[in-house]
């Protein structure tokens, strides 16, 4: 073997040794991929996903998937290779790790943060879809509730799940950003004054804080707070399985009102969608729609509801023969269900071609 052939050789394989190496390095990113759907309209282990007491319900032939997205866990860490391969697939996508999981939350921690807002996704649904069937109903909420503790928090200990939070340090708050905003008035470690209602007893409580993981100089105490409604009919959301995020805010809507309503809704059809909704019913932009219309497309969708505000995704998905419609609002979507129904799917709302 000649030196320069030896050269090469040795060149080579170190080359080799340090892309293999470099493909197994961590790198700070996450991967979306199709994650599994959820049929509303069905029965869970318990009974119906969707149960009212205190109003009549009714039949609801057919099925409405919320859609889901399988993201990287917050205590793994993705190599090179792996991210590569995601980049080429079509049906998922590499994001940055911070936005996914700020503050950089163990896999315990995200889920919990994940499933308080999950919890406080399906009360805005029902609101929001109280008020489409024209209970009176106000869109501002009147108590905040406490949805979560998290691990080791400051106020571990202090404050429970479901506890109402009244005021703090003496000020009345009925917002979950009041409460946030109350808090984060404070120095770090300063304790403040809550005063809350706890199985029908006010307690006043005396609340650490500690600082922010996520805001460095910032205190916090720790809890996942939610608005909460006192509602004319009680209506309880139940999905079995572990499912977090706002996402499926404007499934459930819809599936309350089909539930509500003498004449089906979906009456047959295969629908999906996602959305946050808001308690007076515009539906927010969401992340992972692409991997959300290919999970539902795989499933045979006809039909997927998706936030307008996400256009540029959607004119970026693969959907095959499913029909996927922008809607802005909860009555926006009914519409398009009993449009597609009538068959004047050319009528229905699209994204604008320049979103791709």
């Amino acid at each position: 073997m000649t030196r320069r052939t030896a050269t090469l050789v040795v060149s080579g394989v170190l080359l080799a040794g340090l892309v293999a190496v470099a493909a197994l390095l961590p790198v700070p990113y996450v991967v979306f991929r199709p994650g599994p759907m959820t049929d509303v309209l069905a029965d869970g282990e318990d009974g119906p996903i969707i149960d009212v007491d205190g109003a009549p319900v009714f039949d609801t032939p057919g099925s409405l998937d919320l859609t889901t997205v399988g993201v990287t866990p917050a205590g793994a860490r993705m190599d090179l290779l792996t991210a590569m391969r995601a980049w080429v697939d079509d049906d998922r996508a590499v994001v940055p790790r911070d936005i996914v999981y700020p503050g950089n939350p163990t896999t315990d921690e995200a889920r919990e943060r994940n499933a308080a807002v999950f919890s406080s996704s399906q009360d805005l649904a029902v609101v929001a879809a109280l008020r489409y069937l024209g209970f009176d109903v106000p869109v501002e909420a009147d108590q905040v509730v406490v949805r979560e503790v998290l691990d080791d928090a400051a106020a571990e200990g202090v404050l429970l799940t479901d506890d109402v939070i009244v005021s703090v340090d003496g000020q009345q708050v009925v917002s979950p950003s009041e409460v946030v905003d109350a808090v984060t008035a404070v120095e770090p470690g300063e304790s403040i004054t809550m005063v809350v209602v706890r199985d029908g007893a006010e307690l006043t409580l005396d609340v650490p804080t500690s600082e922010s993981e996520v805001t460095a100089g910032q205190a916090a105490i720790g809890v996942i707070v939610g608005s909460s409604w006192e509602l004319p009919v009680d209506v309880t959301i139940d999905v079995p399985g572990s499912i977090g995020g706002s996402s499926a805010g404007l499934v459930f809507a819809v599936g309350v009102v089909d539930t509500m309503t003498e004449e089906p809704l979906i009456d047959g059809l295969a629908v999906a969608g996602t959305g946050e909704i808001s308690p007076d019913g515009t539906v927010g932009a969401i992340s992972g729609v692409q991997q959300k219309i290919a999970a539902a497309r795989d499933a045979d969708a006809v039909l997927f509801l998706a936030p307008s505000a996400n256009c540029d995704g959607v004119a970026n998905s693969s959907p095959g023969d499913m029909t996927v419609v922008p809607v802005d609002t909860l009555d926006e979507a009914v519409e398009v269900v009993q449009g597609f129904q009538a068959g004047d799917v050319a009528s229905l709302p699209s994204c604008p071609a320049e979103a791709a």
